[in-house]
């Protein structure tokens, strides 16, 4: 009896310290696998200007891939930069086909739940672009709620969920990237896109010919995050102190400036 109750002592503290070592950065540990690798493998997904988007070559760039870029610098790795459609993301993270995911992702309960987040490293919120006043004039949902409309929405995103829970009587099409939706909104085929109010807006800008108009403040709140993998706490503090670092340097604040106040780079997108 004593014998049984040695053996099971051991395989208990087996199983104990393999469960450190995997949530420890031990060789089971997506830092360890970056670090191996020599490379740090983003999510995103390259149609959500000005946080990631595709130049006319095929470079993607943004405000996140800034952040993207300084995390594979301070971990001394390469950075390779996978983009796909917005509802593809966390189930390649699930997967191991990312490390992290830097896409424009809203902080949200259900989320939570598949993965861990760090931020919000900037905050924005929903808003209408669209070409018709009322829309871009309306300061909440109740003012387009018992009215028939269409609109587009992002497969997968907040904005879809916005749409269905608040404005559930709209023939809502979902889009895999936010090129063809805004393009359903020059060509009439939507009264409105639904998206985060800065894509609204450089919207708005990118395509000055086609009297857009987007909605004058955010109708909602919108925390955006870092998406990373549920089983490496060592991972998540890295890029929370990371984070920290940038922000207390004023990096943060340059990169903020980069993309959200000089509009120079719309010129080369695709």
């Amino acid at each position: 009896m004593k014998k049984v109750k040695i053996v099971v002592l051991l395989v208990l503290v087996t199983v104990l310290f393999a469960s450190c070592a995997t949530l420890g950065g031990g060789s089971g540990s997506v830092i360890d696998r970056i670090s191996k690798k020599g490379e740090l493998v983003v999510g995103t997904a390259g149609s959500m200007p000005p946080l990631n988007m595709t130049t006319k070559t095929g470079e993607v760039i943004g405000y996140e891939i800034d952040i993207a870029r300084s995390m594979a610098g301070a971990m001394g790795v390469k950075l390779r930069v996978e983009t796909m459609p917005f509802a593809d993301l966390l189930p390649a993270l699930e997967a191991g086909k990312v490390d992290m995911i830097l896409s424009g992702m809203t902080i949200i309960p259900e989320r939570n739940m598949k993965a861990a987040f760090v931020g919000p490293y900037y905050v924005s919120g929903k808003a209408f672009l669209t070409k018709v006043d009322r829309l871009a004039s309306a300061k909440d949902t109740s003012e387009v709620k018992n009215t028939a409309i269409a609109l587009a929405a992002l497969k997968g995103s907040t904005s879809q969920a916005f749409v269905e829970m608040l404005i559930p009587q709209a023939k809502l099409t979902l889009t895999a990237n936010y090129d063809e939706a805004v393009q359903m909104v020059i060509q009439g085929k939507v009264d409105a896109l639904v998206a985060d109010y800065p894509i609204c807006i450089v919207s708005v800008f990118r395509y000055p010919d086609q009297k857009l108009l987007a909605s004058l403040t955010p109708l909602t709140y919108e925390p955006i995050g870092i998406a990373l993998p549920p089983n490496d706490p060592l991972l998540v503090n890295w890029v929370e102190n990371l984070m920290n670092g940038l922000e207390g340097s004023g990096q943060l604040d340059m990169f903020r400036d980069r993309w959200l106040k000089d509009g120079s780079w719309i010129k080369d997108l695709k």
